[in-house]
């Protein structure tokens, strides 16, 4: 069969009928614009999902697809091709073919690139079957394979240069020397945030130890330990991260933060970074973000079809104040980017005001909070409402002033959405009345809150069983009716976790008349949340029993999403066994965002 034959991928789409000729021109001038690969392009302006392209090819091609995730391919079989040419034409080897000993299948991200084809050959002597592979898996492929001995033989080389100055330093050539980028550190600290990026890690944890460095990512909410290196490359592990992100590479008792912007696999990922000094020396974390990940469809948010008939509902209010609450992590930063696509449009004058600005949004005038210049949240929105501003959002309403100002705002006929960090929808009433806001300004200026949290997604690899009575009791399942659930199990494609990304739940309150009369007359929280359900609103609870009765989450992962640590609930979740230390840490979690407000540390969201 022949496998050279000249393909171009446009061509293929246009032919499968998958994107029309101007899709394609526009694809194309987008390409040579940014140097992105053309399917990278077709999938970013939405014409085309991976899949759709992957089956053209193969189907273009006569060719067969394999997902890397779940690949197990031995030592001898990587061996037969160098690294450098692995990554430099993103591919793997995955052994002799079956069917003609003198032929090698290789998984390809181009299975067109004739030259890569032309060099295999020379080096391994055989003909190159190509296989279709995603991009993305591939590098993620070689980074576990090639990874720490990556990293290994980089700090080896790291200490054979500094081994090499044998006269001992001053302060001045010690100081002078911190300043230069050192190229083996720079190539560890880059192949550190790569590896994080290809494995789905939203934080990096570079952690000094007694005797060691510890390097863990936290995918899907839960820490993980990657490596750990020698602690004497501590110090330039720390100066390279601080001329990275532009802090104080002199500074070393202060806490400090900084920003990094990098690309990795043509996408660019904007990466927070906070220092911190401990006993043993700085510890570094650095929080992912990918640019393009915000800006997303409100349709992929995961919410039910009742949930986003309501939050369409409220965006449709012209003025008034929409509020996004839940702890740290539980993507609050995310929905709010989310409604500020949905409303900008070119007849309205959308103002942020951030600390910081997490992402930017082509037509929306974004400013970032500046403490040191006097420009807090506060005084931002003062000189804002002064910019004839439609829609104003707030990063964070984090004290008193901030909220009287928005509640003003959104009353004087502007649209106001915002996060606050509360546990609940009805609990954010009580948080507004606390900071001094009067309960008929509340009741007023609220149009609609969003509460929300994050569950880890069921791998494939999921076992079913049969729920016992006391979990059909969690669900509101007669306890007679046989009902099966699912567990983590453990696989090669989620590491053996049993999980593999993550979904969010909701709970949408709508601020309806009767819920304006509760909250004027100063009701409590539980009384306003009865009111809200008895109109239609799925709590937090029910949004995650649905996500576990449909097989997306585990009865484990809802435990821990939806505990609240109220009397009511103490005594069932003090009996409960399913509720083991994870659960008692996400509550810990929340209670630490209140403390963490009092004393006006900056949130990472």
């Amino acid at each position: 069969m022949n496998y050279r034959k000249k393909v171009r991928l446009g061509d293929v789409l246009v032919k499968k009928g998958i994107i029309d000729e101007n899709q394609l021109q526009t694809a194309l001038s987008r390409q040579r614009e940014q140097g992105k690969m053309l399917g990278e392009m077709v999938i970013a302006l939405g014409y085309a999902t991976q899949r759709d392209i992957n089956e053209a090819l193969c189907d273009s091609l006569n060719i067969d697809f394999i997902d890397l995730r779940e690949a197990d391919i031995s030592e001898d079989v990587l061996s037969m091709l160098d690294e450098n040419i692995m990554r430099k034409y993103t591919l793997i080897p995955l052994g002799d073919a079956l069917d003609n000993p003198g032929a090698i299948r290789v998984a390809m991200a181009d299975p067109t690139n004739i030259l890569a084809m032309d060099d295999i050959n020379i080096v391994t002597g055989k003909q190159v079957v190509p296989v279709l592979a995603n991009a993305a898996d591939i590098n993620a492929f070689l980074d576990k394979a090639f990874g720490q001995k990556q990293a290994q033989n980089i700090v080896d080389l790291y200490k054979r240069e500094q081994g090499e100055t044998v006269r001992e330093e001053t302060k001045e050539d010690k100081a002078r020397r911190e300043e230069i980028e050192n190229a083996p550190i720079v190539q560890l600290i880059n192949s550190v945030i790569e590896q994080a990026v290809r494995q789905r890690a939203s934080d990096i944890h570079i952690e000094p130890m007694e005797g060691s460095i510890r390097v863990r990512y936290r995918i899907d909410g839960n820490l993980r330990e990657i490596i750990q290196y020698d602690n004497t490359l501590l110090g330039a592990i720390t100066t390279r991260i601080k001329i990275m992100s532009g802090m104080d590479i002199s500074e070393k008792r202060k806490p400090q933060d900084g920003r990094i912007t990098i690309n990795v696999d043509g996408r660019e990922y904007d990466i927070r970074v906070s220092n911190l000094p401990t006993v043993y020396g700085e510890k570094c974390v650095m929080r992912i973000a990918s640019k393009e990940g915000f800006n997303i469809d409100k349709s992929k948010l995961g919410l039910s079809p009742t949930d986003l008939k309501v939050f369409d509902d409220i965006l449709k209010n012209p003025h008034g104040i929409i509020l996004v609450t839940g702890p740290t992590g539980s993507g609050k930063s995310t929905t709010l980017y989310t409604a500020l696509s949905e409303l900008n449009t070119e007849d309205v004058n959308i103002i942020t005001v951030e600390d910081p600005v997490e992402a930017n949004i082509d037509g929306i005038n974004q400013v970032q909070v500046n403490n040191k210049a006097n420009l807090t949240f506060a005084s931002a929105l003062r000189s804002i409402l002064r910019q004839d501003p439609d829609i104003i959002m707030i990063g964070e309403i984090r004290d008193g002033e901030t909220a009287e100002i928005a509640v003003r705002a959104s009353i004087t006929g502007h649209l106001v959405v915002s996060t606050l960090h509360t546990n609940s929808t009805a609990s954010s009433v009580a948080r507004l009345e606390d900071m001094g806001i009067e309960s008929y300004l509340i009741a007023d200026s609220l149009v609609g809150i969003i509460a929300q949290r994050l569950v880890r997604r069921l791998c494939d690899c999921k076992t079913p069983k049969e729920a016992s009575a006391e979990e059909k009791q969690m669900l509101g399942i007669d306890p007679d009716e046989s009902f099966t659930v699912y567990e983590p199990c453990g696989c090669k494609l989620c590491n053996g976790t049993g999980y593999y990304g993550r979904l969010g739940i909701y709970e949408i309150m709508k601020i309806t008349p009767s819920i304006k009369r509760l909250i004027s007359k100063h009701a409590e929280a539980e009384e306003i949340k009865n009111m809200a359900v008895s109109e239609g609103m799925n709590t937090l609870k029910m949004a995650a029993s649905n996500a576990v009765k449909d097989g997306l989450t585990s009865i484990a992962e809802m435990i821990k999403a939806t505990y609240e640590a109220e009397e009511d609930d103490a005594s069932e979740v003090s009996n409960n066994p399913l509720i083991g230390k994870a659960s008692g840490s996400t509550a810990k979690a929340d209670s630490n965002d209140d403390v963490l407000e009092m004393i006006e540390l900056e949130q990472i969201d």
